[in-house]
């Protein structure tokens, strides 16, 4: 691995400017200036579950289109209003959020000054460099990745003071106002810090024992002060080098299986491989699954958006890595969190619909599944779980693990698409669907919906294609109405006169202006239910990608970006998908890799970016969604599947000469492999773990290939779709003919 690396240089003055250690549940920011080094540390299940909208028969379809319909916008606001708290006389908790836990800081003494912050990706090790006089010190730092344990080695016969600081402390008055007790400070024998209670979820503490130059560091959901001192007695006795082992063994099994790639652009290279290692620390399969910001809860108010489960594009760019990283067990917490969500999905529906037997997945909830309310387009938007059914598709097409497909994903599929079924109404011969959304745009505003929202009919023919396909692996009989959607749906809704037809957001209603959310274009990506090179769909993607790029870019957000990356990498268009990474790069991230939601700087675009001329209150909102999608942008301009058919280099920019990929996964199980040097690919070389056929756009079009099997067996071919059988463990090597 070339970055092993990553260096910081301070001073790192704000928490997100911090080095990043997590174990998905609970994390550190490490940052500071002059003498004092600060550690913030969060936990990703630290909810205040008060509040939310707990759905009633009063947010139910037939009035929402009614009012819809009526232009009675009040009465809409009044039927998402999250009128129905859990703690209803206490208005000031209206939604559930994520809570700030803490610091420690350690003061360094004086004349001691912080110069470099370093991290080694391969084993997850952390060092802060310090001079004091004429001398250099260091202070390590290392997370345990499957316990709430972390230890922070100072430096030798040093006198660093560690100081607790509660988010109580720095922000008292968030705190008085929901309602929560002062923290209770730890000055035992022993054990040190401070214990928080909460108004209405189990306590959580921060303690520390100091044994010699090592602080021993747990962060537990309890008020019991004896389990905590037990906890630290156990890991004192443990002893920092065996936790330091145990980290370096759990990141050598990570990296290990991860897919080694070798491109020329090494800002890119970086954010792949610093990306992984996030990924890694943010989505851990013992960990919490992860929200928008994972464990790396800022210390002094409540996180954007409650850092909560937005599934209306953010949770799933988190998980998109897993599939070509070879990650795949780090996608169950998330299916399993929202598959044991399923009585209340089934009570959502029967609400909304009057039906038993479907799931509707609100755009925004809480970890019990419980709507934060208030934002109705979010709230009735299906798409959250036709894309969540989908990526559970997806996971049984890479792992082939019929019990996960029989069990949990093939009912969740019939649940979503049962929604729509109830939904859509017939008109002619066709079907459309009367009200429907496309993710934010025009927020919850009364004209922010139509009828045929291109989003969702694309949300509707991924759960039909892959309802139809797990029948067949299930032997299960497939619904009728399965079958009639593929037919009588239309795919996506047009806008335009004869030649100038493209893709529009709902009927009548075209892309407006620049816009954050190209969920629109899901039919290219990530659904993939259009054959965009077909002679039906060509000039109509053409039309569209072009009427995109004039509506520009000045409205879009982090996340969006590396989006629109995987977007231009199914088009070819390798130049734009590299580009649009840097551009990323250099205007979503802060100075210590911090991945924004919004601008850096003002310029690039309007969204949350500084005032230009006068002074303005920029905040800073750490997403970690964007950089989750960089990662898969690259993996996708090397190695994506369009149609069931995989494409190898076709978003690598012409100007990469030599570029090599190893080992990265795709549906059915398969290795793929291959290398390109001096702009010609060399080989690509395929290995099954199990028994299936991979489609392969020839590498070399219009030229014959031949291909080597592991057995002896020779193939020549010159399909523009090279269809490949392979048995479980058998390999074969395509090469151009003659070389």
């Amino acid at each position: 691995m070339k970055h092993n690396t990553v260096r910081w240089e301070f001073p790192l003055p704000r928490t997100h400017t911090g080095i990043m250690l997590g174990n998905a549940t609970t994390g550190l920011l490490i940052w500071g200036e002059g003498s004092e080094l600060k550690i913030t540390v969060g936990r990703a299940d630290l909810w205040d579950h008060r509040g939310g909208m707990e759905w009633t028969e009063r947010q139910n379809y037939y009035d929402l289109k009614k009012n819809l319909e009526a232009g009675d916008f009040e009465a809409i606001k009044e039927m998402f209003a999250p009128k129905e708290t859990r703690i209803a006389e206490h208005p000031n908790c209206n939604r559930p959020s994520i809570t700030p836990l803490g610091r420690l800081d350690l003061s360094l003494g004086d004349g001691a000054e912080l110069k470099e912050g370093k991290l080694d990706i391969p084993t997850g090790l952390a060092e802060v460099v310090y001079t004091k006089g004429s001398s250099e010190r260091k202070i390590g730092f290392r997370i345990a990745m499957e316990e709430q344990i972390f230890t922070i080695e100072l430096p030798s016969n040093e006198n660093v003071e560690i100081k607790p600081i509660p988010s109580w402390t720095i922000n008292p008055d968030l705190f008085k106002r929901l309602l929560f007790e002062p923290p209770t400070f730890l000055e035992q024998e022993n054990i040190n810090g401070w214990l928080q209670k909460s108004p209405n979820d189990p306590a959580v503490a921060l303690a520390y024992r100091r044994n010699d130059n090592t602080v021993f560091v747990t962060i537990a959901r309890t008020d019991d002060i004896d389990v905590l001192r037990e906890s630290l007695a156990v890991a004192v006795e443990k002893g920092k080098q065996a936790i330091e082992q145990e980290n370096i063994r759990w990141w050598k099994r990570f990296w290990d299986k991860v897919p080694q790639i070798k491109i020329p652009n090494e800002k890119l290279y970086f954010l792949y491989h610093y990306g992984l290692y996030k990924f890694a620390c943010f989505t851990s399969p013992t960990g919490v699954p992860a929200t928008l910001q994972g464990p790396w809860i800022e210390e002094y108010d409540l996180p954007p958006w409650s850092s909560d489960y937005h599934f209306n594009i953010n949770v799933q760019m988190c998980y998109w890595p897993a599939y070509k990283a070879n990650c795949l067990e780090h996608l169950r917490p998330m299916f399993e969190m929202v598959w044991s969500w399923r009585d209340k999905l089934r009570a959502n529906a029967k609400a909304f619909l009057g039906i038993d037997d479907g799931f509707i997945l609100p755009h925004a909830v809480d970890d019990q599944g419980t709507c934060m309310g208030g934002f109705w387009t979010g709230t009735v938007d299906q798409g959250c779980a036709a894309w969540i059914g989908q990526m559970m598709f997806s996971y049984y097409k890479y792992t082939g693990d019929v019990d996960f497909l029989r069990d949990i994903a093939y009912p969740f599929m019939k649940g979503a698409l049962r929604v729509y079924e109830a939904m859509l109404e017939k008109r002619d011969d066709e079907y459309y669907l009367p009200v429907s959304v496309s993710p934010e745009y025009r927020g919850s505003q009364l004209d922010a919906w139509g009828a045929n929202a291109s989003f969702q009919l694309s949300a509707i023919h991924r759960l039909c294609e892959d309802l139809l396909e797990a029948s067949d692996i299930l032997g299960q009989k497939p619904a009728d109405i399965w079958l009639e959607l593929s037919r009588k749906l239309p795919k996506a809704t047009l806008i335009g006169e004869a030649n100038e037809k493209r893709i529009a957001l709902w009927e009548g209603t075209d892309l407006e202006e620049s816009h954050r959310h190209h969920s629109y274009l899901a039919g290219i990506c990530p659904f993939d239910t259009i054959d965009i090179y077909s002679e039906q769909w060509i000039d109509i993607i053409e039309n569209t990608i072009s009427h995109w790029i004039k509506m520009g870019m000045g409205l879009w957000s982090g996340w969006c970006i590396p989006w629109a990356s995987m977007i231009h990498s199914r088009l070819n268009n390798g130049e734009m998908a590299e580009l649009l990474l840097e551009i990323w790069e250099r205007v979503f991230t802060n100075e210590g890799y911090g991945t924004l939601h919004d601008c850096m700087f003002p310029g690039f675009s309007l969204m949350g970016a500084p005032a230009i001329l006068k002074k303005s209150n920029w905040t800073e909102r750490m997403q970690m969604d964007a950089a989750m999608g960089a990662v898969t942008a690259i993996q996708d301009m090397l190695m994506h599947t369009r149609r069931g058919v995989v494409y190898i280099f076709a978003g690598v920019p012409k100007r990469w000469k030599d570029v090599a990929f190893t080992d990265m996964p795709t549906e059915g199980g398969f290795l793929v492999s291959s290398e390109k040097e001096n702009g010609q690919i060399l080989s690509v070389s395929i290995k099954a773990t199990r028994d299936g056929q991979l489609k392969l756009g020839n590498p070399w079009p219009n030229q014959q290939v031949e291909i080597s099997f592991s057995d002896g067996r020779k193939e020549m071919s010159n399909a523009d779709v090279l269809a490949i059988e392979l048995k479980g463990n058998e390999q074969c090597t395509i090469k151009r003919k003659g070389e």
